[in-house]
């Protein structure tokens, strides 16, 4: 994914499905100058990630 997308992800009003490595995440916020993104996988949102930008895919529906 790129960087403004993801921005663009955090800042809406709604809940868009981003995939990482086959789990659905929420991106919380993006580090622009790292390229990472802190992410809670949906199905346990006490586990906070931090994965780099290029491994995540948004699911179009």
């Amino acid at each position: 994914m790129d960087m403004q997308r993801a921005k663009e992800i955090v800042q809406s009003q709604q809940l868009t499905p981003v995939n990482y490595n086959g789990r659905f995440v929420y991106i919380q916020q993006v580090d622009e100058q790292k390229e990472v993104a802190k992410v809670f996988p949906l199905d346990n949102l006490n586990s906070e990630l931090s994965v780099e930008l290029h491994s995540l895919d948004e699911n179009i529906y």
